[in-house]
């Protein structure tokens, strides 16, 4: 029987893609059942979302930490669960597998010790539920799409299944294969429902994703190269050596165990093996120690200046040999990877100047696609940054964290001042985007010492806010401004006024998304930046100077995008219809998360997301003296 988790992980992942395919089971004709089939489909995977929230949840209740607070323990953290699972599964007879450590791993193409292995935590979580929402509510508002209904539902459903992939795989291939399984959907969706210059806009948009792929497939093989064998279970090594004495019987049990490499593209243990090559790269060499167990209780007798890497039954001296041998404990190598990792995602969130294919890509898709490209695909980028660039290779982040977040301010600056000289509707949103995913790249950044991490974790939570934040806002704006184009059929911000007369609820709903996304106190946009404020000052004043000035470009641009198409009379608008029972479907979602988060962010940024993001902390501050 396969694991309980791995079953709902799986379902998540997949649900999409077999909706897709369900499509085709149905006549041309049935448009009208298409689009009921694609949005229960949706809907569906969101309850499974949910699921998964609760199963998670429970795992937190059952290990307290000494406050009785859920999420502390050392072992609801992920990369525990993944040690304890990966370990289980080495054994010469494999223990019962865990069916709610919400770890699921399994062999998918052995020769390269490629794994189909899927985890959550308190970072991938949130971001498959926003998945799961926006995706839903952007098939909601796709009825009104009368092309090809059965080929552009499918694209929709299943670039949802390449999104959740990515954010649940624990292994750096299945996470690429994901990544890269948006691409065709995507560019597919702008250039044939898209506007007039579609075809330029998707070609741009694969250019430039194109170019984030091959980087972050070159540091893919790069970090395969390593040598993880001291930093996996010694099991699996064992293992290896007793069938390499097998093969070839006249060498020696022990001269095959000194000869066996196991390379990996499991990013736990990628991590071990970074934060391994940080310590030595920056003289703390002696730090590094043997583990005593898989999953080690805390106890008040450890020396905290000790930094357990290697795994249980290691030879220290002889693994900081090995490591000391490899390409990866060298600064060449740690700066080249994570150069190429940043730039892989950096593409993707996007930050300046790799941002030039968002405008285009946004003024030529569907407000539907550009709900999901707003909402979930730049979140991707983000995600990268926290999950494989900053631990894969956390000595090149601690040493480039200045400049990192340099990017980050001039993206947040260089957003705000364009996208307050646009006339058009939606790049004036696309501009606001990159403005805003600025501040994740700076929150992240905000790397201080081991004694000022709590300053860092706030900007690492703010980061994560921010994205979820973002990606409740941006896709309601999007979707806002495809509500008026339905009517007014252009986007002109000069040609607009007067909508607050015929449309009081489109207002309304309006105004609150647009103040959330100005970062109003009170509103989910303000919690993020407020977070990523205090992390970035106490980081680095010069860099977060910029950063909280630029607050009064954002109002600017917004406030004077507010009054232009809401406020005085027009003629042209005034015989404008309000919102439909179905876009208000859409609408009003947005508009409760955007107040309830902003109100309680607690329910979001404590509950799920702190928990995992201390124990991220603990794993890279450490590294930093």
């Amino acid at each position: 029987m396969p694991e309980t988790d791995l079953t709902w992980l799986s379902i998540l992942v997949f649900l999409p893609a077999v909706c897709a395919a369900g499509l085709f089971v149905f006549p041309s004709k049935w448009t009208e059942g298409m689009r009921w089939w694609a949005t229960f489909g949706a809907a569906g995977t969101l309850s499974i979302a949910l699921c998964v929230v609760v199963g998670y949840y429970n795992l937190l209740d059952r290990r307290l930490d000494a406050n009785g607070k859920p999420g502390h323990s050392v072992h609801t953290r992920l990369d525990n669960r993944a040690d304890k699972a990966a370990s289980d599964a080495a054994q010469p007879i494999p223990k019962k597998l865990d069916s709610d450590d919400w770890v699921a791993r399994r062999a998918w193409i052995s020769i390269f010790n490629i794994q189909y292995a899927l985890g959550v935590d308190g970072i991938s979580l949130p971001l498959v539920v926003l998945t799961a929402l926006v995706v839903l509510l952007a098939i909601v508002a796709s009825w009104n799409i009368q092309e090809s209904v059965r080929g552009y539902l499918a694209l929709i459903l299943l670039l949802e299944t390449g999104v959740i992939g990515a954010f649940l795989a624990l292994d750096f291939f299945l996470f690429y294969v994901s990544y890269e399984l948006m691409l065709l959907p995507m560019y597919v969706l702008i250039g044939l429902w898209g506007g007039g210059n579609r075809k330029f806009a998707a070609l741009k948009f694969v250019i430039y994703t194109l170019l984030g792929g091959v980087c972050l497939l070159v540091a893919m093989l790069a970090l395969y190269s390593v040598n993880a064998r001291d930093f996996v279970d010694q099991a699996e090594v064992k293992q290896r050596a007793l069938d390499s004495h097998k093969k070839n019987p006249h060498v020696a049990l022990d001269d095959a165990a000194n000869q066996v490499e196991v390379h990996t593209f499991d990013f736990v243990t990628l991590s071990k093996a970074g934060r391994a090559a940080a310590l030595v790269l920056s003289g703390q060499e002696d730090r590094l120690a043997v583990k005593t167990a898989v999953v080690e209780e805390p106890n008040k007798d450890d020396d905290p200046s000790k930094v357990k890497l290697f795994a249980p039954g290691v030879d220290r001296d002889a693994a900081l040999a090995r490591l000391k041998s490899q390409p990866v404990c060298t600064k060449q190598f740690q700066y080249f990877v994570f150069a190429l990792l940043f730039l892989g995602f950096a593409v993707k969130v996007p930050i300046v100047p790799l941002h030039s294919w968002l405008p285009d890509a946004h003024v030529e898709a569907p407000t539907p696609v550009s709900m999901i490209l707003a909402g979930v695909l730049l979140k991707l980028g983000g995600y990268g940054l926290i999950r494989v660039a900053f631990p894969v290779c956390p000595w090149a982040a601690a040493e480039l964290a200045w400049w990192v977040g340099l990017v980050g301010v001039v993206s947040i600056v260089y957003g705000a001042l364009v996208a307050m000289g646009q006339t058009d509707f939606k790049k004036l949103l696309a501009y606001s985007s990159v403005s805003h995913m600025g501040f994740v790249v700076l929150g992240l950044a905000s790397w201080g010492s081991a004694t000022r991490s709590q300053y860092w974790q706030w900007g690492v939570d703010g980061a994560m806010f921010q994205m979820v934040a973002h990606g409740i806002t941006a896709s309601a704006l999007f979707f806002i401004v495809g509500v008026v184009y339905d009517r007014a059929h252009h986007r002109d911000l000069n040609r607009f006024g007067g909508l607050k007369e015929p449309m009081p609820l489109y207002a309304g709903l309006s105004a609150i998304l647009f103040f959330a996304s100005m970062g109003l106190p009170g509103l989910c946009g303000f919690v993020g930046e407020f977070c990523v404020f205090m992390g970035a000052w106490n980081f680095s004043p010069a860099l977060a100077v910029p950063a909280v000035a630029s607050v009064i470009l954002t109002a600017a641009y917004l406030l004077w995008t507010w009054q232009r198409v809401y406020f005085g009379t027009n003629p042209a608008t005034k015989d404008f219809p309000e919102l439909s029972p179905r876009e208000a479907v859409c609408l009003l979602p947005f508009a409760l998360l955007a107040i309830g988060l902003g109100v309680v962010p607690s329910l979001l940024l404590f509950n799920w997301m702190d928990p995992s993001v201390a124990g991220w902390i603990e794993n890279m501050a450490p590294l930093k003296p």
